[in-house]
This record gives C-alpha cells, structure tokens and sequence, in this order.
C-alpha cells in the first residue's frame, strides 16, 4: 500500500479502454487496490461522469467521488493512467485519466494542483507519451495536501 499521494504502483502506462466507463473504473481500481478507497467509491466516480463529465478540457478528466464519497476513502491520493491513444468524452478525447480520492476536504486542493499542473499542452503531450513512473511522480508529489 502507498503511503504517499502517488507512488510507482499508482501509475499505468500505455493503457487502451474502450470506453470512458472502463477508463474510469480503472482509476478507481488503482485507489482500491492501493488501499486509498473503499470499492464503493468505484460507483461514486462513475455517478460524477453521469452528474458532470470528469473531462476538465487540455485532454484531461480527473475521475473524483460525489458530494458523499468521503466515507469511502480512507486518505488522501490519486491513480494515474496514460492513454496514448486516448479515450472518447463525447467531442473530447482523454490522454490522461487522473483519479482524485480526497481525504477531509482535500479534493479541492488535490484538483487544484492537478489543474495547475496539467495547464500547458505541453505538459500534457510529455506526461501523454513519458515512459518515466519517476517523471510522473514529481509532477504530481509536491502537492500540498
């Protein structure tokens, strides 16, 4: 189990869904199986995208609980998967799916962060075909949560 916000087993690469659904339940698969989320919060994530798509625009969707997700997370952290290829949001296509678990009102810092730093294309085109876990990691590990 990760003990911090992301760590190397938090990370896929190279992945390809046919859809956004199977996209985002392995977001949630990644929270769970690190020990971040309790299974339920899988169905949260998926309720947000019928609520409000998670796809933020700079092909990105955060996947992230609904207003009473709390009580199924256990703390604070996020899954990242690479899609080069990308995923189908309707008119938008993902590259990145970052999966959002935010402890005692953390999620709005932890999206906060993740929107600053995704704010460039550029970015988002290095972290789209990086095979560097560690180049990941310090993008996103110095969020102050």
């Amino acid at each position: 189990m990760c003990k911090s916000i992301i760590c190397e087993e938090n990370i896929v690469l190279q992945a390809e869904f046919d859809n956004k659904w199977d996209a985002i339940r392995a977001c949630g698969e990644i929270l769970v199986n690190q020990g971040y989320v309790a299974e339920e919060y899988i169905d949260d994530m998926l309720e947000r995208e019928k609520v409000a798509t998670v796809h933020i625009g700079n092909h990105l969707a955060i996947p992230h609980g609904i207003a009473n997700s709390e009580c199924h997370i256990f703390h604070s952290g996020i899954s990242f998967i690479q899609i080069p290829d990308g995923v189908s949001f309707g008119e938008d296509t993902a590259y990145l799916m970052i999966g959002i678990a935010g402890k005692d009102g953390t999620h709005i810092d932890i999206l906060s962060n993740i929107a600053l730093a995704c704010s460039e294309l550029e970015t988002i085109e290095i972290l789209r075909h990086t095979n560097d876990k560690n180049l990941i990691i310090n993008t996103f590990s110095n969020m102050d949560v």
